[in-house]
């Protein structure tokens, strides 16, 4: 059963996610298997509120009503609930999740926490300012990058925040790619004000008339990731060097991609912005470099600034050089 969980994440982040899979190859092999069985949770969650598979609909009208939204996701939470309890789970991302959350030490709050995520969809919020969305992002995406500290081992507050930076800068980056693909099915991330500001009136944000605008949105969106890019690096040197590695990696492929749309301007959505293999194989080379420099001659990190969105619940953390836990 354990390598058919393997073989089960190991094919859901091959289909659900190009670009992290191809930096979660770097990990060690332990590191790697709760990582991957980390994600496929993930994507499961995701998909089973969305009426989706690996990402994508299942069928023309897939998604699901707001009452199944909501009950799916109720099942969702009883399901985490269930796990962090030690019963059994039949079904293989929750098998999964149980393994990796229970091994690994994953506080429960963080699992709940993007949960809550999801429930943000299912009702419907409204972004009306960029700490709004990012609240969103914290959830579906900073606390994924909380929830993989922890796999890796860390416990120290300061090193959490920048690992939740990270997610933060990756989902502002897939809000910037997926504007329109997101109109289309009738979400939007991306702050009101901001589109108000652009002239692009609610309710067509996907209008290709109005691409010239949303293009400078989206580039602000890839501005605003730019200092939670900046402050996840100062996290690097504290990761075990194969892990530094991987998510040096990650985030210079997510940071290519937001660069990507910002070039391409009012064309960003004729097709998905993403990177080419060859500069994948660059940019883990340059990862790498990044993860072994970050080693050498390293003084005390500079502080997280204070303009950034700070995330909840850090204040009851281990303290600012705290021992990391060891990974089990």
């Amino acid at each position: 059963m354990s390598d058919q969980l393997l073989d089960h994440a190991a094919n859901t982040i091959a289909v659900g996610s190009k670009s992290f899979a191809a930096a979660a190859r770097l990990f060690d092999p332990a590191t790697r298997r709760s990582v991957l069985m980390l994600y496929a949770w993930c994507r499961h969650c995701d998909d089973v509120v969305d009426g989706q598979e690996l990402g994508f609909n299942a069928a023309p009208g897939a998604a699901l009503s707001h009452d199944d939204a909501a009950g799916k996701l109720a099942e969702l939470r009883e399901q985490t609930r269930r796990a962090y309890a030690g019963e059994r789970m039949r079904d293989p991302a929750f098998a999964a999740f149980q393994e990796v959350a229970l091994r690994r030490h994953i506080p429960q709050r963080f699992a709940y926490d993007h949960l809550a995520g999801f429930a943000m969809d299912v009702e419907g919020a409204r972004y009306e300012t960029i700490d709004d969305t990012l609240r969103y992002c914290y959830h579906v995406a900073g606390v994924v990058g909380l929830m993989m500290a922890a796999i890796m081992g860390v416990r120290d507050a300061r090193v959490l925040d920048r690992a939740c930076d990270l997610g933060l800068a990756f989902q502002l980056t897939n809000i910037a790619r997926d504007i329109v693909e997101d109109a289309q099915v009738g979400r939007c991330y991306v702050p009101a004000r901001w589109l108000l500001e652009a002239g692009i009136p609610p309710g067509e944000v996907a209008l290709p008339r109005h691409r010239a605008a949303l293009a400078a949105v989206a580039a602000r969106l890839v501005d605003h990731a730019e200092p939670y890019y900046a402050s996840a690096l100062d996290g690097i040197a504290d990761l075990p060097f194969r892990s530094a590695w991987a998510i040096a990696t990650a985030r210079k492929v997510y940071r290519q991609i937001g660069i990507v749309v910002k070039r391409r301007g009012a064309q960003a959505w004729d097709t998905r912005a993403g990177t080419s293999k060859a500069a994948k194989l660059r940019l883990l080379a340059e990862g790498g470099v990044q993860a072994l420099s970050s080693r050498l001659g390293r003084s005390n990190p500079a502080p997280r600034p204070l303009a950034l969105w700070q995330r909840p619940g850090a204040a009851g953390e281990a303290a600012p050089g705290a021992a990391h836990a060891a990974a089990v």
